[in-house]
């Protein structure tokens, strides 16, 4: 975990996993139900990936994200179920990512996060490795028709430019877009807590 002998890392913890794994958890359940391993880009603290596994059993969920997350994750993943993998490095900038192919993705709060051009390699990677009727669902804020659907949403995406001009909320018809130049059609648009979105797209 990179942490000395004797001394203990605090574990992450995001309010916003604890809120939200719920609504997520009602859908995955059935998106995956057919599923038998799915890669988690940008775990983040590890919380979705704990509660995901241990609530779907029948899945093997593979952690990843860039390697500064990864001591955070394992903390969770200490406790977790036998079913939730340790943590892979993942730059979704990079074409050497560390899966082959892939049956199935998951990715929360983290579009906003990238740049654009981080987006794109998103959509390229999973295009590129995602098996035939394989399935891939994206949690967030999303804008629809260039509009926000809340004004917390506009206040986000304000917070987000000004930490990071790279970042911000993305508009759901660009990253569609991009979903199906990969080879993807949209399967479900969700409503989810705090006006976010489950978007998820199934490989052709």
């Amino acid at each position: 975990m990179g942490v000395l002998p004797g001394l203990s890392m605090e574990k992450p913890f995001s309010q916003a996993c604890e809120n939200n794994k719920e609504p997520i958890l009602g859908v995955l359940r059935n998106t995956f139900a057919n599923a038998s391993r799915v890669v988690e880009i940008g775990s983040g603290t590890g919380q979705h990936a704990v509660f995901f596994a241990r609530h779907m059993p029948w899945l093997v969920w593979q952690t990843t994200d860039l390697p500064q997350h990864h001591a955070g994750i394992r903390c969770w993943l200490e406790q977790g179920p036998d079913n939730a993998l340790p943590p892979l490095a993942l730059d979704v900038m990079s074409d050497d990512w560390p899966v082959a192919s892939m049956e199935a993705l998951f990715t929360a709060n983290t579009l906003h996060i990238m740049s654009w051009e981080a987006v794109k390699g998103f959509f390229r990677g999973a295009g590129e490795r995602m098996l035939a009727g394989g399935m891939m669902c994206v949690y967030g804020p999303f804008n629809y028709a260039g509009a926000f659907t809340s004004d917390s949403n506009a206040s986000f995406d304000a917070w987000l430019r000004q930490r990071d001009p790279l970042g911000g909320i993305r508009d759901f018809e660009a990253v569609d877009l991009l979903a199906s130049r990969a080879g993807f059609r949209l399967f479900a648009d969700s409503a989810m807590p705090a006006n976010n979105r489950l978007l998820c797209w199934q490989r052709r």
